[in-house]
């Protein structure tokens, strides 16, 4: 490659990397993404747009098998899972080909290949591309941005085989429904995939090692997302540790401990769903002042790692491990490289979170718990989906609203929601929280009726006593 300088690289195509290489190129920094895989990387791709294609199909199968509560009906109602999953694929298909529309549009390079860190002094970083085994490209740059990624975790002992133990890859490509499955881990990826299969039928038993399900969650939702969740059918086991699995041709025999107690579950299939670890291996981390600290690699406020003009983002990087969090580090790193004026560090508290099962979930800020322990007086306000007519005509009348204030100041500490559509109303307190609004504010506003955004409103006014509805 003749011309291999480049003001900035950055090495990854996901969320993070693809929109920090489109930044750069609008500041007019002359810039390259290398990605080894797909554009878009793992969200994109074999992350949040698969499965939440594949969450619609369940969520659609759900409402068919339950016309009758709409005063309607429709005789064998069914599905094909391969038609569902090509679904899927060709959602995340059309969405990568549109990040490469994008970035050749913002004229961006593309390299395909494996790009790491190769040595180089201070103001000019090296890094070599590798494609297929064999020297692609080097490339020279001014400011390099990490924007690897991460991969799905495993335990000690019970190693993925993309047949009978899944990780999220094989989970959003089956073949067929497996009629029982085990779930290890009841975060955001465990939950969903839980609620997909056990909405198209399996029989699904989810394994959490903590006491709740949910556990990032405030604790009440937790415990509404454990009644919605039984009441569903699943099997639910908290507190409980996966101590073996055992693999045949016929699926898995699984042991599980808890309370002192042990028992064997034989299910199809098992979904490990345990957290992520970063791909800090192979990319030229040795050698460097890069610090490496449980799998991830650590940052300043601006991204900025211990090696000069080297920095990180997203998955590789803190918590939380977001794709939305990965994309505006991407910006607010680039910005501030080019000196843009404004900048400011980004503030995980402000991080909206979503979980796409049925019902849904959303949070911002604090939880209860973690208000009350960080010294704050708080004020809280609850609203129930029951409550709202929106939600019952729409057949959805299970779920919570709920809103933490520091009752000194009347700033929103936390919200947190679960119920139909939580994941698009979330936004509204996110914004409320990033322009510092008050209690006093988010009553005077006036929301629309009938939706279910007038819950928010409502569980503002439960904090202060004058919730009208309830």
């Amino acid at each position: 490659m003749a011309d291999n300088k480049f003001d900035v690289i950055v090495v990854g195509g996901g969320p993070g990397g693809y929109v920090a290489g489109i930044r750069a190129a609008q500041l007019g920094m002359k810039t390259v993404v290398i990605e080894e895989a797909h554009l878009g990387g793992i969200c994109l791709n074999w992350g949040c747009i698969p499965t939440k294609a594949l969450l619609r199909s369940s969520e659609i199968f759900h409402i068919l098998q339950n016309l009758g509560d709409y005063g309607m009906s429709a005789k064998d109602v069914s599905f094909d899972v391969k038609k569902v999953v090509e679904r899927s694929r060709g959602v995340a298909k059309q969405l990568s080909g549109g990040v490469k529309h994008l970035l050749k549009k913002n004229k961006v390079t593309v390299i395909e290949g494996r790009g790491r860190l190769d040595g180089g002094s201070v103001g000019a970083r090296k890094i070599k591309v590798k494609r297929t085994g064999k020297n692609a490209a080097d490339l020279i740059g001014k400011h390099v941005i990490l924007a690897n990624g991460a991969r799905a975790r495993t335990l000690p002992g019970i190693e993925p085989d993309g047949k009978t133990i899944w990780t999220y890859r094989e989970a959003m490509v089956p073949d067929e429904i497996p009629k029982s499955l085990l779930v290890i881990g009841s975060g955001a990826i465990g939950i969903e995939f839980a609620s997909f299969y056990r909405d198209m039928g399996s029989e699904v038993t989810v394994v959490e090692v903590l006491d709740r399900l949910l556990p990032v969650e405030d604790e009440e939702i937790s415990a509404f997302a454990y009644k919605a969740f039984a009441k569903q059918g699943m099997k639910l086991k908290v507190g409980a540790k996966v101590s073996d699995v055992k693999t045949s041709a016929k699926g898995a025999s699984v042991t599980v401990e808890a309370g002192g107690k042990t028992e064997t579950i034989e299910v199809e299939k098992v979904i490990l769903a345990v957290g992520i670890v970063g791909n800090v291996e192979d990319i030229g981390l040795e050698g460097t002042k890069i610090k490496v600290d449980r799998a991830h690699v650590e940052i300043d406020q601006w991204c900025k790692t211990g090696e000069p003009g080297v920095y990180a983002i997203g998955d590789l990087v803190g918590p939380p491990w977001l794709a939305h969090k990965a994309s505006h580090e991407g910006v607010l790193c680039v910005e501030r490289i080019a000196g843009v004026k404004g900048v400011h560090p980004l503030d995980t508290s402000n991080i909206p979170g979503c979980t796409y099962c049925r019902p849904q979930v959303a949070s911002v800020g604090l939880t209860e718990a973690a208000a009350r322990a960080a010294g704050n007086e708080v004020r809280v306000g609850r609203f129930p989906f029951l409550g709202n007519g929106k939600a019952i005509a729409l057949g959805e009348p299970e779920g919570l609203v709920k809103t933490v204030f520091d009752a000194k100041t009347g700033e929103l500490l936390g919200a947190h929601m679960i119920g139909a559509e939580v994941t698009e109303m979330i936004q509204g307190y996110t914004v409320a929280r990033a322009l510092e609004t008050t209690e006093a504010e988010l009553m005077h506003t006036v929301f629309p009726h009938p939706t279910l955004s007038e819950m928010m409103h409502e569980s503002v006014l439960d904090a202060y006593g004058r919730a009208v509805h309830f």
